[in-house]
């Protein structure tokens, strides 16, 4: 939490962490993209966009550090919504390419997949620290998450294009993809909305042990069951 005077060290080792993970996803969508449309990939055009969804959650995060707990939230609800258009934009390229029935190069797939999946590592590895932090935090933390299932899926999708000799392997994998963007749009909406519902800041401080070994506390209302979400539902 900031002060109220002006920027803390807290809220400037934020922006430092946000604007190096907002580079480096901004820079691998330019890569992914241009790869997965020359590759005529929807899996990694789907992945790319997910790194697209990447930069604007940090770029928004960005702007709601130090912020008042209403301004979070609202960096939160458009965060979310516009991963919700970015995922339903994939399921309409996949449905594009399906009907364009163009296969998909498996190699290209591949290495580019694998490098992306170096980038949302490093990206994780930087925000696990973060995990616990406000809405904007855990929705930069998540995002990396669902990231790196992505590109183990497009490496896989890959590997079946060859073994099966069929695009459905990359079609099937970049509509997973959708679905994770869209599932994770869902509940950094949701989130959002208890938040400016409740007036309280949402925290996953239950997803691990304070130095006090405390629990969510009751006062909480409906922000602990956003955070049930993240956390699994338990609680120390």
């Amino acid at each position: 939490m900031s002060g109220c005077c002006g920027p803390s060290a807290e809220d400037q080792s934020q922006r430092t962490l946000l604007w190096t993970v907002l580079v480096l996803n901004a820079a691998m969508f330019v890569v992914e993209f241009g790869a997965g449309w020359m590759a005529r990939s929807s899996g990694l055009m789907a992945d790319s966009l997910d790194m697209l969804a990447d930069a604007l959650v940090y770029g928004l995060s960005l702007y709601a550090v130090g912020r008042g707990v209403t301004e979070k939230a609202r960096a939160a609800l458009l965060n979310g919504s516009l991963q919700m258009v970015l995922g339903v934009g994939v399921l309409v390229h996949v449905g594009w390419r399906i009907s364009q029935g163009s296969t998909p190069e498996a190699d290209t797939m591949g290495w580019i997949a694998a490098l992306a999946l170096v980038v949302n590592a490093a990206c994780f590895g930087l925000l696990f620290s973060r995990r616990s932090g406000d809405i904007n935090l855990r929705a930069s933390w998540i995002c990396s998450r669902n990231d790196m299932i992505a590109n183990v899926g497009v490496l896989v999708a890959a590997g079946l294009v060859v073994w099966f000799e069929s695009p459905w392997p990359d079609w099937l994998i970049a509509t997973l993809v959708a679905l994770i963007i869209i599932h994770s749009a869902w509940g950094i909406l949701r989130d959002a909305r208890a938040s400016l519902a409740s007036g309280a800041e949402v925290s996953s401080s239950c997803c691990a042990p304070s130095a006090a070994g405390s629990s969510c506390s009751a006062s909480a209302g409906p922000v602990a069951k956003a955070e049930s979400a993240c956390c699994g539902g338990k609680s120390a």
